[in-house]
């Protein structure tokens, strides 16, 4: 009975998964089983009788005894060297990581200790490589992190970029453009008015172009960005009548503007880019009849339509209007008007604000362009002030501050209006533009540049001068980057908005548009 017990131990401690060792008082092996001699490579007549730290790489084996002794003292079931890494040496010299369980074991009066030994190898391997995938891990978060910042570096120095160059080269366009409208009143020969003229459509093209690219290359660099909010479409479609209206009644068009919708929600500065655009467009395309900007409320929110009774669209050039430069019906390297980039400017627009343009088009009988808004919700609106509180208008030449820091604008812009018939004070920045209005307190209306030197803007200058004078003074905000500037805005009927560089003939309307009101 007791061979057959002796035999049920080692069958079943042979088919254990774990390699098992037994060993005496004396730390020498009295017993392993059939996955130790596959493990570490000895016969079993071979390892018995050898002691343990045979099994231990040799830097260890000193330190090994110590540690069997400590165990010898204090039998109890427990991992060897917890915390720690353990390392066991094969019969070829060999290492490999192990896990080792020790156990206590009484027989025949005799103390033993068992040790259950797995190789942990592949789980190393695994523990290795996931510390190598989450260092990798970091590393690539640590590399997406850095691009992100150089990404937005970059961005901002487009940005920056793209301010400047937006204010710098629009300056000395700007002053052309005023000097030529000022000229044009000067000047009575013949030949002189014709050069003018000629230099004033030079002027022209070369503003549209500037005005083109920029716009193109803000968008493209991720420059601009929309800041949708809730207001009144009745309230945008105003400015583009007044804005529009006397380019269509120069060409004998009639524009009809109808908004019959209620608020919507967008970026008011971009929508109305987008439409000034359509607008522009339609009038340009068309000889005769009229143009409309429309609004209906649709299913899925808000229908904007400009229509026009103009040359139309081929079906088969529909795919290409949005191409940069293409222009329909104008043959390549002829005499043109315009460059072709205001509907892909358009299509940009449309795209950063998660619109759809639809078009439809009969050569012949103008076109549609068409895009839907989301509904807004009602904002209260600023009441306006009591036109009673308002300083009566002198009947002598209205009187107009200028504020404006570059010297060569601020003196074409003066000229101008000088000629024209306008009293003019001039100031270059915000202290200037205080002193003048204390000086003048019957100032007419105030025609400010939107960037001034040392941060300064012409929002500032037109908050100041109202607070100054106690009224809501009539203003001209004129600027380069009019995105920035609308959205800084408070709508009133009390102020417009012109684009650098804007045409001598356009200020001079506006200003006469705005004293009239």
């Amino acid at each position: 009975m007791d061979t057959l017990s002796a035999e049920l131990v080692r069958s079943v401690l042979d088919s254990a998964p774990d390699a098992m060792v037994v060993v005496d008082t004396q730390g020498n092996i009295a017993f392993v089983n059939q996955q130790f001699l596959v493990l570490f490579g000895y016969g079993r007549e071979e390892i018995r009788g050898q002691p343990i730290e045979l099994l231990i790489p040799q830097r260890f084996r000193s330190a090994h005894v110590h540690h069997r002794a400590t165990f010898a003292s204090e039998r109890r079931v427990r991992p060897m060297g917890a915390g720690l890494d353990l390392y066991a040496c094969r019969k070829d010299g060999s290492e490999f990581p192990v896990e080792i369980s020790l156990s206590p074991v009484q027989d025949a009066g005799v103390r033993l200790v068992a040790a259950a030994i797995r190789d942990i190898t592949e789980r190393k391997k695994a523990q290795k490589e996931l510390i190598l995938a989450r260092e990798a891990a970091d590393k690539a978060r640590q590399l997406a992190d850095e691009a992100r910042e150089a990404a937005d570096r970059a961005n901002q120095a487009k940005s920056r970029f793209l301010a400047t160059a937006s204010h710098d080269l629009r300056q000395p366009l700007q002053s052309l453009a005023l000097l030529n409208g000022a000229l044009r009143r000067l000047v009575d020969d013949p030949d002189a008015c014709e050069a003018l003229a000629h230099q004033d459509q030079s002027i022209g093209a070369m503003s549209r172009l500037l005005n083109a690219l920029l716009d193109i290359s803000k968008l493209e660099s991720g420059a601009v960005k929309p800041q949708p909010t809730h207001f009144a479409l009745s309230g945008l479609f105003d400015e583009l009548y007044r804005e529009f209206s006397g380019m269509a009644s120069d060409k004998g068009l009639q524009l009809q503007v109808s908004a019959e919708a209620g608020p919507i929600h967008s970026d008011p500065a971009l929508l109305g880019q987008i439409l000034r655009n359509l607008i522009s467009n339609a009038i340009k395309y068309t000889r005769s009849g009229r143009v409309t900007l429309s609004s209906y409320r649709v299913t899925a929110g808000i229908r904007i339509e400009v229509m026009d009774t103009g040359i139309g669209i081929p079906p088969d050039q529909l795919g290409l209007i949005y191409d940069e430069f293409y222009q329909v019906g104008v043959p390549p390297n002829s005499s043109r008007d315009g460059y072709g980039l205001g509907l892909s400017i358009v299509q940009r627009l449309v795209k950063l604000l998660g619109l759809k343009l639809e078009v439809r088009s009969e050569v012949g009988h103008g076109s549609v362009f068409a895009l839907e808004v989301p509904t807004g919700q009602t904002t209260a609106l600023p009441a306006e002030e009591s036109t009673s509180t308002q300083t009566m208008r002198p009947l002598s030449a209205p009187q107009v501050l200028l504020v404006e820091d570059d010297p060569a604008v601020r003196d074409a812009t003066r000229l101008l209006l000088k000629v024209e018939g306008y009293r003019v004070l001039t100031a270059g920045s915000l202290a200037e533009a205080r002193l003048r209005a204390a000086e003048h307190p019957q100032v007419d209306l105030l025609v400010t540049d939107y960037h001034l030197s040392n941060d300064e803007t012409g929002t500032q200058v037109i908050a100041a001068l109202r607070e100054v004078l106690g009224r809501h003074l009539k203003a001209v905000l004129i600027t380069g980057d009019t995105s920035a500037a609308v959205k800084e805005l408070q709508r009133d009927e009390r102020l417009r908005l012109a684009s650098k560089p804007i045409h001598a003939e356009e200020l001079l309307r506006l200003l006469k548009s705005l004293l009239a009101t």
